[in-house]
């Protein structure tokens, strides 16, 4: 490793650099330099902190999909009963009623799982979720998050009655839209997720080689500077044990004009 440029120097110096590691000990030892790896240490520190953010995004969208799952096993359901209420050769009023008791129970949990869901007391399946994800560690380095919403109304089964004989009530390709709506959802849920999981990984990397790079510039070569150290010891008993042979004649000197 180089010379370094600045006031770099003396035991004290190569002492301190031998204990630290770091051949920077302040910016005169080299302004440019420090410069440089105050601002990849900054990057690093920003990347870390993006890493965090994208990991706590992950668990938001993990349990959005875990919500989004369970409702879509109660549409499932719903489905198979008007499927089932359909069958009125057999079926009397009275039986489609009690089907229809069963579907107000599923709609009413959906109803409840789009109402309650929440992360950090944030609300995620009633329509009102708003959220961006700073994944990087500059401004603008992410993404917003989208999951939509799963209340009756937006999955267009709030008035959804197989005792009706409305088609616009009763038909069966409602759930079928509303299943197709959930699955959209969890496709989103789960394209963003693998979004979140990429950005920690680029995290991780971009970490890693800055975090080479600073100390390629502020790592002190401990051989060199033990070299050093003991050059500049050498040189200091050197320049004592001439002081002291210079005090000494000039003793001698003095004691002769005497």
């Amino acid at each position: 490793m180089s010379e370094i440029s600045g006031v770099s120097g003396g035991a004290g110096y190569y002492t301190a650099a031998i204990a630290s590691g770091n051949r920077l000990q302040s910016a005169a030892d080299g302004a440019a330099e420090s410069a440089i790896v105050e601002k990849e240490n900054a990057q690093v520190n920003g990347l870390a902190q993006g890493q965090r953010n994208a990991e706590d995004v992950k668990s938001l969208l993990n349990v959005a999909d875990g919500a989004t799952d369970k409702i879509a096993d109660s549409l499932s359901r719903i489905r198979t009963l008007a499927v089932q209420a359909k069958n009125t050769a057999v079926l009397t009023d009275d039986d489609r009623q009690k089907i229809q008791d069963e579907v107000d129970q599923l709609k009413q949990g959906i109803a409840d799982v789009a109402k309650n869901t929440e992360f950090n007391k944030k609300p995620l399946l009633d329509g009102s979720y708003d959220g961006y994800a700073q994944t990087g560690a500059n401004e603008g380095q992410g993404k917003q998050i989208d999951i939509g919403s799963a209340t009756l109304e937006a999955l267009g089964i709030k008035d959804f009655d197989v005792t009706s004989n409305d088609p616009s009530k009763n038909s069966v390709d409602i759930i079928d839209n509303a299943l197709s709506q959930i699955s959209d959802t969890r496709g989103k849920i789960g394209a963003q997720y693998n979004a979140m999981d990429y950005s920690t990984q680029y995290n991780a990397i971009s970490q890693e080689n800055l975090t080479s790079a600073a100390s390629r510039i502020e790592d002190a070569d401990i051989a060199e500077m033990a070299s050093k150290l003991s050059k500049e010891n050498l040189l200091q008993t050197y320049q004592m044990m001439m002081q002291k042979k210079q005090q000494e004649e000039e003793s001698k000197r003095f004691g002769a004009l005497f």
